[in-house]
């Protein structure tokens, strides 16, 4: 994990060119990344928050990014690490003052890496479905994680690549540590009144690659059988969940989001109390 996590010293990133991701919204804001690789071999990789060339920065997605790979991280989830960065950056030719994420290439020397829908289709079972092919190649436990902590988040943008396939030396295939969080939390909340009136146990629709279009309906998908190992979420973990973010959003932005956690994670609790007494 970085250390720290939360540069809040301006640093000039005006070299990084920045281009669409795969996970582009498509509509008036675009998702903008951009990477390069240092002296060293590493490749480091950027993420802007939602931008709009009129508008210029409206999104919140790099914070929520950070967030997110801290509350995975105090779940017990494998999950890439991610700094929150207070950069210059240049797009389309105009100096922007702004937040991106950083994050570093989890690929080991030796390692390949696959998209995970791309393994899927070349290795499947004729009406395999993802959650099963994933089950026989030895990776339940980590769906099932990622079914619990997306409900916990309400992810929208779990397609099938958001998670990758890693091949070592030995020949193993691994599943890849969980990341791209951003459309995440209140994710769609431009204003902060919004954040104020957001529901956070509505069911918005989603995008998952192992089931349907309701975070809180994938649930399902995990057995008494399967229950993940996570640690629950307490009190004294805000502070560490938003630890250096003052004054980069509202606190009411903070506020929301720890009390999605909580509740969300209240009725996890329920729903596998309940699985273990079937």
């Amino acid at each position: 994990m970085y250390k720290p996590d939360v540069v809040k010293e301006r640093t000039d990133m005006t070299h990084l060119t920045w281009k669409k991701g795969r996970e582009s919204s498509g509509t008036t804001g675009t998702l903008l990344k951009s990477s390069f690789t240092d002296k060293e071999g590493v490749r480091h990789y950027y993420k802007l928050s939602d931008y709009s060339v009129t508008e210029g920065i409206i999104g919140h997605e790099c914070v929520n990014e950070l967030v997110c790979s801290r509350l995975l991280t105090i779940l017990g989830v494998d999950c890439v690490s991610y700094r929150l960065l207070h950069a210059l950056i240049n797009v389309d030719g105009k100096e922007i003052d702004t937040w991106i994420a950083e994050s570093l290439d989890f690929k080991k020397r030796g390692q390949s890496k696959i998209a995970l829908d791309d393994y899927y289709e070349m290795n499947r079972l004729p009406e395999e479905t993802p959650f099963d092919f994933c089950a026989r190649m030895g990776w339940q436990e980590e769906i099932c994680q990622m079914l619990a902590v997306d409900y916990l988040i309400l992810n929208r943008d779990r397609h099938g690549a958001n998670m990758e396939v890693l091949k070592n030396n030995a020949g193993e295939h691994l599943l890849s540590p969980l990341y791209d969080h951003g459309l995440s939390l209140l994710h769609d909340c431009r204003t902060q009144k919004a954040a104020a009136a957001f529901d956070v146990l509505d069911d918005w629709p989603v995008q998952s690659f192992f089931g349907g279009h309701s975070a809180e309906k994938n649930l399902q998908l995990i057995r008494k059988e399967t229950i993940p190992s996570l640690r629950s979420p307490e009190k004294r973990d805000k502070e560490v969940l938003f630890k250096g973010l003052s004054g980069i959003l509202p606190d009411i932005y903070y506020e929301k989001m720890w009390e999605m956690i909580e509740k969300r994670w209240r009725h996890y609790d329920r729903f596998i109390k309940n699985l273990r007494n079937k």
